[in-house]
């Protein structure tokens, strides 16, 4: 091999040695609270913007991003209201259904007001205690840090077709695509549940109440920093030294 050709590469060899020895001592050499703070910041601004709008697009939830998908879940459920249940601490939201609202009114046939919620809620109960335990199937988190799921009761019966089909709960085509439109139907023509009288849709009824219709948000965003900043540490780091060689290469130039 011509010797010049054999400086050349050897020059280079040592070039790109000398390099990757700057970009080790200057990753060593950052202050890593600095780029876990400016990774940090980023990350919980994206992960604020999510939850402000995960409302309308479920999907922005920042759990939705991180992790895998969670196992489903069984157990005897303690009911919360028409349309969520809690199994071993963990509160669970059906999937593409509305119920009233626990503090809800309704009126009858007769124009009489009663307590839809709480009738729905009732309802719900009954149906679960017939065939425990139930199984519900992870869809998404919510919001409000529930699990959106679809669940079955022991003998593998739909809870939230049960739910609409006997009047109880709404499809919510927002969210269902319309899957429970014929159980809905069903109810209407039966004039059951709330079909049997007057009523307001339940994301009607809580847009007027506002925050005091709906659970309590959670808004600590800790963990989900940390874990997003732990993803992206390295690469921050990596990306921080790269430009700081570079920079110094052209002042040596």
């Amino acid at each position: 091999m011509d010797k010049s050709r054999y400086d050349n590469r050897s020059d280079q060899w040592r070039k790109r040695q000398g390099a990757q020895r700057r970009r080790a001592r200057l990753i060593a050499a950052i202050p890593k609270r600095l780029v876990f703070v400016t990774v940090a910041a980023a990350a919980a601004f994206v992960a604020q913007f999510a939850v402000q709008h995960s409302e309308s697009s479920p999907d922005l939830h920042v759990s939705n991003w991180i992790g895998r998908t969670p196992e489903p879940i069984a157990g005897v459920a303690s009911v919360i209201d028409g349309d969520t249940i809690e199994i071993h601490g963990q509160r669970i939201r059906f999937n593409g259904i509305d119920a009233p609202e626990s503090a809800q009114q309704c009126d009858d046939a007769k124009g009489v007001r009663y307590r839809c919620g709480a009738k729905a809620a009732a309802a719900l109960d009954g149906f679960l205690a017939a065939s425990r335990p139930v199984t519900c199937t992870f869809i998404a988190w919510d919001r409000y840090n529930r699990f959106v799921s679809d669940c079955r009761r022991a003998d593998g019966a739909s809870v939230a077709a049960w739910m609409v089909e006997n009047g109880y709960a709404l499809d919510w085509p927002k969210y269902s695509g319309g899957a429970y439109a014929a159980q809905q139907a069903k109810a209407e023509a039966a004039k059951v549940g709330l079909w049997v009288g007057q009523f307001q849709l339940p994301w009607e009824w809580r847009a007027g109440y506002g925050d005091n219709a709906r659970p309590a948000v959670s808004q600590s965003l800790g963990i989900v920093g940390r874990q997003v900043a732990q993803l992206f540490l390295p690469a921050a780091a990596e990306m921080l030294a790269d430009q700081l060689v570079r920079r110094g290469s052209m002042v040596s130039q």
